[in-house]
């Protein structure tokens, strides 16, 4: 088994920096107790793509990241380049690196422990015990469609999804359910859209024929946003299109707490691509309040993706230790409370952290 990896770290704007130099650390102490040789380089994307180089995904990167084996994010744009349009915008880079990557599958994980339930913006009773995982197909639907115009007058933006891409998304949700609990709950909009038709069609048939273990419901989005927040327990794999899944995985972050607890990992390529879900939050950014969880658990994540399974884990087991001790960053807290900066939090993790002797 080849123990040696090679990681690209996007750090990209506002607090993206700053976290991901948190799970740097968490990662580089880690990896060696594990027997896992990691080599780590970072290149400019997003926003500081476009200073540096000219475009949000400089050619430099893209190559780069084609070669590694996987890809580690903290977050990209700001108000600095609100002024940009198109494919000129920080946010275009990671639609762009998406694409090049071929990673169709994001997987975003929620789950809600009991003892960290009080920090749901819902009665702790309503959120303990959660645990979903959002399945948002990643590169197709509106964000990808054509033709997409904007002029002064109108704009228009193209809803389109091909079989193919419906059947690799629902197999990735299934395997999952099957792992699981072994429920879907599929998202559309399908009483409106022709796409949502398609969609509904395509994942009841590949679901029937190919996962009769696995029970499947649907669910018109609308529908979904409220029942997620009245009874969230009734979800276990919700499987979406990319633009429901994006607004449905930002939606159950009121579940855990703060959009800073929640990881990515985007799958189904050569290489995949893990990040946190939180935005780049440029109004702290540069004040060491930044919640890391995010970005540490995703990195947990490209080590399970790799396989290594207890080191994945021992970074797991050392968040839920340090957030159970009651310790939490700024989002976490009510104004004006003490609250952990970024590097004392990231501190407690490594402290928490249970490490044997390292693997030669």
């Amino acid at each position: 088994m080849n123990n040696s990896r090679h990681i690209v770290l996007l750090p990209g704007d506002g607090i993206g920096g700053e976290v991901l130099a948190a799970a740097r650390r968490v990662l580089e102490l880690v990896a060696p107790f594990h027997g896992l040789n990691l080599t780590l380089s970072e290149c400019a994307f997003g926003g500081s793509g476009i200073d540096v180089d000219g475009a949000p995904l400089p050619e430099s990167t893209l190559k780069a990241c084609k070669q590694a084996d996987g890809i580690l994010m903290g977050a990209i744009g700001g108000p600095k380049w609100d002024h940009l349009r198109g494919e000129n915008r920080p946010e275009a880079g990671l639609l762009r690196l998406r694409s090049e990557l071929g990673v169709f599958a994001n997987l975003r994980p929620v789950s809600v422990p009991e003892s960290l339930s009080h920090l749901s913006v819902l009665p702790a009773e309503k959120v303990a015990g959660v645990d979903i995982l959002v399945v948002r197909e990643l590169t197709g639907g509106i964000y990808f469609g054509t033709p997409r115009v904007q002029e002064a007058d109108h704009a228009l933006d193209t809803m389109v999804y091909s079989i193919h891409e419906i059947e690799r998304i629902t197999r990735v949700a299934g395997e999952w359910a099957r792992k699981r609990s072994g429920r879907i709950i599929s998202v559309d909009k399908a009483n409106v859209l022709a796409v949502s038709r398609l969609w509904r069609e395509t994942v009841s048939r590949l679901i029937q024929n190919e996962f009769p273990d696995v029970k499947l419901e649907h669910m018109y989005v609308d529908n979904a946003a409220m029942q997620m927040v009245l009874d969230p327990h009734q979800f276990d794999v919700l499987l979406t299109g990319n633009l429901f899944g994006d607004i449905l995985s930002d939606l159950s972050s009121t579940l855990a707490g703060s959009l800073g607890l929640l990881p990515s990992a985007s799958l189904g390529g050569n290489t995949p691509l893990f990040e946190p879900v939180h935005g780049s939050a440029p109004d702290i950014a540069g004040l060491n309040r930044a919640n890391p969880v995010a970005a540490i658990l995703s990195a947990a994540m490209m080590l399970d993706e790799w396989n290594f399974v207890d080191a994945a884990e021992s970074i797991r087991s050392a968040v839920s230790t340090t957030l159970r001790n009651g310790l939490f960053t700024a989002d976490l807290v009510p104004e004006g409370a003490h609250y952990q900066s970024t590097t004392a939090f990231t501190d407690s993790v490594i402290t928490n952290l249970k490490l044997s002797e390292p693997v030669i």
